[in-house]
């Protein structure tokens, strides 16, 4: 009986966590950024992109439309998604449509741009 609620634990937390992503951290992201390794995708919208967002973040309300064209050609290359904070799910969106595309490297920055504006980091701004 115990290794059948076991499994049905398990089961039910698999299901419970799907679509989620992995996290990656500030500081992370930040090496990524440095190395020109990552795409980030900011899905905060375009007002709040245009006030300030992850240097070198893509507007996904801008590029969805396009959004193929925004990514990098190795479906293996790190993107990462994020929104405003560790309880926003809108990276979802940003992480979802990458994956349709075929990508299998995709994170999320959990921490968010309040976080990231926490920890001290700097923004770029948009006209």
């Amino acid at each position: 009986m115990k290794k059948l609620l076991a499994l049905g634990a398990i089961l039910i937390s698999g299901t419970v966590f799907a679509g989620e992503f992995p996290d990656i951290s500030i500081s992370d992201l930040k090496k990524a950024i440095a190395d020109k390794k990552v795409t980030v995708i900011d899905v905060m919208g375009s007002a709040s992109y245009k006030k300030g967002h992850v240097p070198g973040a893509i507007d996904f309300a801008t590029a969805k439309a396009s959004f193929a064209k925004s990514l990098p050609a190795d479906k293996n290359a790190l993107i990462v998604a994020y929104c405003g904070g560790p309880t926003c799910k809108a990276y979802q969106a940003a992480a979802n449509a990458a994956e349709k595309l075929g990508y299998k490297n995709i994170k999320h920055m959990s921490a968010g741009i309040s976080g990231w504006l926490q920890a001290g980091e700097k923004t770029e701004k948009s006209n």
